[in-house]
């Protein structure tokens, strides 16, 4: 919900601050006082183009701030809301609300903030999206369109369509999906069996070397080992002989440990105790001693005698890197890549058996997405009477009793470039994202009248109150968001002009309802009553500000749009019946 908006140097609207509350709220004001401009920063706030024409003459810029907050109830525009606020790293305020701000500077320039962050003016948009929908005098030019239209279709029919457009859209992905799989392996069938030649001769060359992780490594440090082998021998037997004895030659002296247990017996065979305690310690050093002589003994033993060991490994080595210098920088990188082309290769089966069985399962996909086509357009087609009906039904009141809307739902026949056709009952159909149908409003303005499209039969009065007509039937599938309707009484009055604000005040029991009007008829049904006031600073220069209207002034304003007559008697005895009768319609509505 909008909740406050600021305005400063915007057409002629020098500065301009407006509180906005639930229900129906009007604007009135004479000609050129600058109502317009109010949906104008409506506009901006949306997101819209920025025009530096709009900025008022001799100022620098035009600044709109909005102030909004998201009902409770709604909770798909919470959501959205909150989304667009995380993606922006925006903050709410104090009281939870989110300001909006939008600059247009007189260079054509355009800022937007939201939250306290500069944004993009498409953030803004995606933020006012679920909140605000203003239909200016433009904006009800979309309703010619036929997007716009299936869209009003949908969301009418959101209960049924929506999970058959959902379930539809799934089935096409897949559908497209595996059609797009054909087509590539088919153009490409020649070169994908040549990527597969390829890395079979490459698997079968690795795997004839059959390389173990890290063994690349292993054969540097072995390497490096065996070129020292001679080296390595010799210190291992010098250090063993000079803890064990020389084995071949006793009499070049006994080892360490012959030595060791001579000085432990000579300890223990003293009679002094002082001398006796250290020979459990000459007892550890023996042990250990005996141990580096069994390891050393092992180490000697494990040492390679084969002569042609290293060059075995050398070889071995010259293998690893024949496939290091092809396929990675290590043996692991080898096997990884190994890993990798088998799994590409399993998906490159080009054989005509493959392709058969793939384009099988294209039919398959196909089958399941025309059958969801054809529920989709059955439920439209059926939902698309109950919204004419409703439409019309509507437009009865609107000084249009004769007039009868028309929802037709057809098939979009596939173009000769469309990529991917889908034939249903026989037909070649475009499957596009929302499914094979397209819809067309068609207005029959009076009884005997031609049904024609939208756009050919439908005046600007005509096709504002079409539009109104289908806010009201489709705003019980959408709570809380603000609708603001600029100039949508044009061309009426009279009893259709009450029937207009009827309406506008029905809305307004499930949204925010904000119009600007020309009529009292409407403006009597206002919750809220803002009037747009032009000022003459006797300089030649034109100033407009917007206040609310107490009841008096309400009385005042309301005979002011009778014709002029706000200075007598008369005039104001007309806007108190005016005022009197609205409030007994609002009763009926």
């Amino acid at each position: 919900m909008l909740t406050e908006i600021r305005i400063d140097g915007l057409g002629v609207i020098s500065t301009a601050t407006a509180q906005f509350h639930e229900g129906l709220t009007v604007l009135t004001g004479e000609t050129g006082a600058g109502k317009t401009m109010v949906v104008t920063s409506l506009h901006l706030l949306s997101g819209a183009r920025a025009d530096a024409g709009r900025v008022r003459l001799g100022a620098d810029r035009a600044v709109v701030e909005g102030r909004f907050t998201v009902d409770e109830v709604n909770t798909t525009a919470q959501k959205q809301v909150q989304e667009v606020l995380e993606s922006a790293a925006a903050e709410r305020d104090d009281d939870g609300s989110i300001i909006a701000i939008r600059t247009v500077g007189s260079d054509g320039r355009s800022r937007a903030h939201l939250g306290g962050r500069g944004v993009p003016a498409s953030v803004l948009a995606d933020f006012t999206a679920p909140l605000l929908t203003v239909h200016g005098q433009n904006d009800q030019l979309r309703l010619q369109r036929p997007d716009q239209q299936l869209s009003a279709l949908d969301q009418f029919a959101a209960d049924t369509v929506g999970s058959l457009l959902r379930k539809y859209q799934v089935q096409r992905r897949s559908w497209l999906d595996a059609r797009n799989e054909l087509l590539e392996r088919t153009a490409r069938s020649r070169e994908l069996a040549l990527e597969a030649d390829r890395l079979k001769h490459s698997l079968s060359e690795i795997d004839a070397i059959a390389p173990e992780p890290g063994e690349d490594e292993r054969i540097v440090d072995e390497v490096r080992r065996l070129s020292d082998l001679d080296s390595l021998r010799e210190a291992a037997a010098i250090a063993h002989d000079a803890l064990a004895g020389p084995a071949d030659s006793p009499e070049d002296g006994s080892g360490a440990l012959e030595l060791l247990g001579a000085a432990r017996a000579r300890i223990e065979s003293a009679h002094d105790p002082a001398l006796t305690a250290l020979g459990p310690r000459l007892g550890e050093a023996i042990a250990v001693v005996v141990d580096l002589t069994t390891e050393l003994s092992g180490y000697l033993s494990d040492l390679p005698s084969d002569p042609g060991a290293l060059d075995s490994l050398l070889t071995r080595q010259a293998e690893l890197k024949s496939l290091t210098r092809k396929y990675a920088p290590d043996v692991d990188g080898v096997i990884a890549w190994a890993d990798e082309a088998r799994t590409r290769l399993g998906s490159l089966d080009v054989s005509e058996d493959a392709l058969a069985a793939l384009a099988a399962e294209v039919d398959i996909a196909a089958d399941r997405v025309r059958e969801a086509a054809r529920k989709l357009t059955a439920a439209r087609t059926k939902s698309a009477g109950k919204l004419a009906s409703a439409v019309s039904a509507e437009l009865g009141g609107l000084a249009m009793g004769k007039a009868k809307l028309e929802v037709v739902v057809r098939p979009v026949p596939a173009s000769p470039q469309d990529s991917a056709p889908l034939a249903v009952d026989g037909q070649e159909l475009h499957a596009g994202s929302t499914g094979v149908d397209e819809v067309e409003f068609r207005l029959s303005a009076h009884s005997g009248a031609q049904s024609l499209p939208l756009s050919k039969s439908a005046s600007g009065g005509e096709l504002s109150r079409v539009m109104l007509a289908l806010e009201v039937v489709l705003a019980s599938s959408d709570h809380g968001a603000t609708m603001v309707f600029d100039e949508v009484d044009a061309g009426v009055g009279g009893r259709a002009a009450v029937e207009i604000g009827r309406r506008l005040a029905r809305l307004a029991r499930t949204h925010q309802v904000i119009v600007v009007t020309h009529l009292p008829q409407v403006a009597a049904f206002a919750d809220t009553h803002l009037v747009v006031d032009k000022s003459d600073d006797g300089k030649g220069k034109v100033n407009s500000g917007v206040r609310a209207l107490t009841k008096d002034e309400r009385v005042i304003e309301l005979a002011r749009m009778l014709a002029g007559l706000d200075d007598t008697e008369t005039g104001r005895a007309h806007a108190e019946e005016l005022l009197a009768t609205a409030r007994a319609e609002r009763a009926l509505a």
